[in-house]
């Protein structure tokens, strides 16, 4: 999860296969743990937030080297890009997996192990693209990689910025209505992937379309909370007006 996340210029063959393995995995722990707690989200909100503190979170100067020098909005609008281009990639190479299942109909027993995958894939994209956008914003998430990881997951769940000052909102541990609000999160992308198990290659065309969509927008709503938490700079001063000091006395 960390390395399809992580990695902004996978090409496709690699990101099938770690797919494809991640898959499998997912596969023997829901034989091992039961369906249900997949079908209710439990497990995969579980799972999320095991790996949220090993996701790969560039901090600003890193961001800036990355993307020759851009800053501010241009900055934040080229981490969407990416982060959309990404999401669209998964869902692009779901579907492909699904056109090769429905060609070997015994392989569509790995179907809901492939949508759990997807589903985690997705959101660890999407939470890295959260924590990266908090830099661009200049919105400082202080703690151990734990709490942190609990913050942007609570940030991805309820489609929200951070407020550093709230009470509570760093934490080393999810509480009952996060975890509540990220259970229905994870569900709701994981209803989204089904769109890949459409035929042939119409699933890949959804998912992907599906994806990007659904990632501009979580992106949109983020960032228009972390606008403002960011306090605006003070106007320049008119031409002639002498700028507005403290008196001597």
């Amino acid at each position: 999860m960390g390395r399809l996340a992580g990695d902004d210029d996978m090409d496709r063959e690699t990101r099938g296969r770690l797919l494809g393995r991640l898959a499998r995995l997912l596969g023997q722990n829901a034989r091992r743990m039961g369906a249900a707690g997949f079908a209710r989200g439990r497990v995969l909100a579980d799972l999320l937030t095991a790996a949220a503190p090993h996701i790969p979170i560039r901090d600003l100067a890193t961001l800036q080297e990355h993307h020759r020098g851009l800053m501010g909005e241009e900055l934040a609008d080229r981490l969407v890009k990416v982060a959309g281009n990404a999401t669209t990639a998964v869902g692009a190479a779901g579907g492909a997996l699904a056109a090769v299942e429905f060609a070997a109909p015994p392989l569509l027993l790995t179907a809901p192990a492939q949508l759990a995958a997807e589903t985690l894939v997705v959101a660890a994209i999407e939470v890295k693209m959260i924590a990266e956008l908090h830099e661009v914003y200049g919105v400082q998430v202080q703690g151990s990689g734990t709490a942190r990881g609990a913050a942007f997951l609570t940030s991805w769940a309820r489609q929200r910025g951070i407020n550093p000052l709230e009470a509570g909102s760093l934490t080393s541990a999810l509480g009952t209505a996060a975890k509540s609000a990220l259970r229905k999160r994870m569900l709701r992308v994981l209803g989204r992937s089904l769109t890949t198990m459409g035929p042939f290659l119409t699933g890949a065309a959804a998912g992907a379309a599906l994806n990007r969509a659904a990632t501009r927008a979580l992106a949109a709503k983020v960032r228009s909370d972390l606008r403002g938490s960011v306090p605006a700079p003070p106007p320049p001063p008119l031409p002639g007006e002498r700028p507005n000091l403290r008196s001597a006395d």
